[in-house]
This record gives structure tokens, sequence and C-alpha cells, in this order.
């Protein structure tokens, strides 16, 4: 699987090409303690699309440590772009990695053809204690997290699997993840983003409730929200087909002339 190098680490992607797209490569950022298989495969196979998926440092199949603040987590995705030859993209994030995709949009706008904003805010509601939390007493953490991430209507063998997921990621990557968004806030900056922007929450989210997502798309010049009603905090995973339509929708309707 192709990997590039960073300055002391090396980043796993994984890429669907296409000969020919109407859209800008899409870039898919997954959340806290996650990796690229946080993406369904509807939107990782999006018809029509260049779709990159990755694991951010220290997660997954990269390596070297996980940052502590998501602008550093931004430097490392225009590291991939600049490694690919790609000069914009369409970044798309979840939770965590929705706040990676807004640094992109604030402090490299020449690189973001578009974001699309998924479970997240321009300032993340954590538990000041989580991170402490979780490397005291990681299993009983992951179990709150989990029961936390997922709504009442997802079947029971994602709820498992998302749990063994955050298990299986080291403590240390947990705890850093949210420290990073503990520090996250750009509410004064959010305005700055000028690129095509699609919000989509989760109407039932309770680890970034949906007036989050409202507060975005009312500041962000021009963003669209769309809310999927019966879904929790892992929509991504829970409603791949509406996540995937509703971003089908929005590309088709924008205009992606360089």
């Amino acid at each position: 699987m192709p990997t590039i190098n960073l300055a002391h680490d090396s980043l796993f992607y994984v890429q669907r090409k296409i000969a020919r797209s109407p859209y800008p490569p899409l870039v898919l950022l997954h959340g806290a303690g996650g990796t690229h298989l946080d993406w369904p495969l509807e939107l990782r196979r999006l018809p029509d699309a260049r779709v990159l998926v990755l694991d951010l440092p220290g997660h997954g199949r990269s390596s070297g440590p996980p940052r502590t603040h998501t602008l550093e987590y931004a430097g490392d995705v225009c590291h991939l772009l600049d490694a690919l030859a790609i000069p914009r993209a369409i970044i798309v994030g979840h939770s965590m990695g929705g706040a990676v995709a807004q640094q992109i949009g604030i402090h490299w706008p020449d690189r973001t053809a578009g974001l699309v904003l998924i479970g997240t805010g321009s300032k993340l509601p954590v538990d000041p204690a989580l991170p402490q939390r979780i490397v005291d007493e990681p299993g009983k953490t992951v179990n709150w997290i989990t029961g936390w991430a997922w709504s009442a209507n997802a079947p029971q063998v994602l709820r498992d699997l998302g749990r063994q997921q955050l298990l299986a990621t080291a403590p240390e990557t947990l705890q850093a993840d949210y420290r990073a968004c503990q520090s996250f806030d750009v509410r004064a900056q959010i305005n700055r983003i000028t690129a095509p922007t699609l919000v989509i929450a989760a109407a039932g989210d309770r680890m970034v409730p949906l007036k989050f997502s409202e507060t975005l798309s009312e500041r962000i010049p021009h963003a669209v929200l769309v809310t999927i009603a019966g879904a929790g905090h892992m929509v991504p995973l829970e409603r791949p087909l509406d996540v995937t339509d509703a971003i089908t929708r929005w590309l088709k309707r924008q205009d992606w002339t360089p």
C-alpha cells in the first residue's frame, strides 16, 4: 500500500484514481482515534471522483507520533497534496478531521477547492477531564465514548467494530487527539473560509450537537447545511448512503472550473 515520507514519519493513504473527473480530488480525513476505515465504501468509491483516504500520523498504518494540534495535522495533509502533485482538493473531514479541514481552508486557501465538514464545529466540545481519563481508565473511557458516538439506531455490529478500533488505538494517541480537539477554536477566523462548503450534521449527534453545525453554516460564507435525522456522531458509517448522496448532490451543483 502506498505511503509518503514526511520529515520523520510515513503517511499511509489509499486512493481511487479515475482517468478524468469533473471534480477536484477529494481527501477524506478521519476523526479522533480513527483510521481511513472510518469512511464507508460508498464514499471511498464515489462515482466520477478521485478519492484519497489516509491515516493521520500515529494512526492506523501511518508512523510517527500523533499531533497535539489540528494545524499540525493540516500541514501533514498539505505535504500529501504536494507529494501527489495535487494543487487543490476538496477536503472532507469528520469530527476532528473537520477541524483539520477548517485549518486548511483558513491557512491554505489556495489548496482548498472546497470543504465538506461532517459532525464538527469551529470549536469542539470536549470534557476537560477526557484526555486524562483515556490514559487512566482506557477501557472504561472507550466504552463511554462508544456509547456517545453512536445513535440508538446504529446496528450493534457497527458499535462493536467502533469500540474494537478505539481499543486498538494507543491511549496516548487518543489523548493527543482529544487535546488537539480541546485546543481547537477558529470561531474568530471561520469567516475567512472562501471555498464552497457543505456542512453535514446528524440531528442526534451527542458528541458535537447540531447547533455547532448550524453555527458553521451561518458563519462560513455561502455554506450549505444538510441535516440527517435519526443518526449520531458516526453518521458517515451509520448512514453512508445519505452522506454520499448529500455530497454527490452538492458536488454537482458547484462550478469547479479552475
